[in-house]
């Protein structure tokens, strides 16, 4: 299904399965009710018209009370995993050489001076946590080759998390996030929060030894402990049992090391849906900050731009309330010859203005490398 992508289509891979979506049979309107609701209604009305695949696919943006991109598509088409697929671990088509122009949003010294400013704000006790991200937008000659995108994106990590959804007329959200809001399969919840990160190195002594650095990092440990608390709060209200482990693990993407922990619970109402679960659990400290409303101010008095559909969330939910939904980071929206690239870092108290410029720019190179672009 990767192959049969074409710009336009919706697809979206995950640890679990792959799923490519072409037409639109209903969209989830938007509306003043909680968004969980407009779609549990958009599905009903799916199965009561007998669709043969009542699921709804999209993505949905930072700021929950701004219009989703959600549909339930005219033809799903459901496969395994791409991990399962061997010629997945093929190299794809080298990335082309492009005369690309780089325009920084805002630029790196302003991004630091937002960090700096940040951080005294917190010595002075007004917050504990913001996020703060900055945007590259890339604007080649031609018009984009989507699908090469993502053909590259999926083949760098077909483990992962790989989406191309359309979020408006002639605009494509693509990207390949490592973080998992919140699944639901039967009664079973999965969350697996990441906070707390460091770029790779391509020297494998070098590499082993940030990863080690980060797991003995107290500013990174912390961060990532209090996003495992609000997200074990939140599941909580949902769960007769809930597991957390005590300390988190690592994982690897192409380009960093992060810190992760699996939190699992078994649900206490049937009823409830993953999607009802994510948004209540959207948008947690990893993407925001905390205490989340005075972060959200923080963030909207720094970053100068709108975040739309970066650090919102992308996934599917189908008529009995399972789904998947990715908090949708390491990603990019394209739009004509442009794309807008977007990274965010963690900001705490112990954050000094370099490193975290300098995390940004390392996340910026999961879509960097898929376009052939630099900083």
């Amino acid at each position: 299904m990767l192959d049969a992508y074409r710009a336009g289509d919706r697809f979206l891979a995950t640890p679990s399965r792959t799923l490519l979506a072409h037409g639109v049979h209903r969209e989830v309107p938007h509306g003043p009710g909680p968004l969980a609701e407009r779609v549990a209604e958009t599905l009903r009305a799916a199965v009561a018209e007998r669709h043969p695949s009542p699921v709804v696919v999209g993505a949905v943006p930072f700021d929950q009370s701004a219009p989703a991109a959600l549909v339930v598509p005219e033809v799903l088409r459901a496969g395994p995993a791409l991990a399962s697929d061997p010629l997945v671990g093929l190299p794809p088509a080298p990335t082309p050489r492009t005369a690309w122009s780089v325009r920084p949003e805002p630029d790196p010294e302003v991004y630091g001076k937002g960090v700096a400013a940040a951080v005294a704000r917190m010595w002075e006790g007004e917050f504990s946590k913001v996020v703060l991200a900055r945007t590259l937008e890339l604007t080649g000659p031609d018009a984009l080759d989507i699908p090469a995108m993502v053909q590259r994106l999926a083949r760098r990590d077909p483990s992962g998390h790989t989406f191309a959804l359309p979020t408006g007329p002639g605009r494509t959200l693509l990207g390949a996030s490592p973080e998992l809001l919140v699944s639901r399969r039967g009664n079973r919840l999965v969350s697996n929060p990441l906070a707390g990160s460091t770029p790779r190195s391509a020297d494998l002594a070098e590499d082993v030894r940030r990863a080690a650095a980060l797991l003995e990092s107290a500013k990174d440990l912390h961060e990532h402990a209090v996003v495992v608390d609000a997200v074990h709060q939140h599941m909580a209200r949902f769960c007769s049992r809930i597991e957390v482990p005590p300390r988190p693990t690592l994982i690897r993407t192409a380009t960093m090391w992060h810190l992760s922990t699996t939190v699992t619970g078994e649900l206490a109402d049937p009823d409830v849906s993953a999607l009802e679960v994510a948004s209540a659990l959207h948008p947690t400290p990893a993407v925001c900050g905390t205490p989340t409303a005075l972060a959200r101010t923080v963030i909207r008095e720094t970053e100068p731009f709108d975040r739309g559909f970066f650090t919102g969330m992308v996934g599917w939910g189908n008529a009995d309330g399972d789904g998947e939904w990715v908090v949708t980071i390491r990603c990019a929206e394209a739009e004509g010859r442009t794309l807008r690239l977007y990274a965010g870092a963690g900001v705490v108290a112990g954050s000094e203005p370099d490193a975290e410029t300098a995390e940004t720019a390392a996340k910026f190179r999961t879509f960097l490398d898929a376009v052939g672009a630099e900083l």
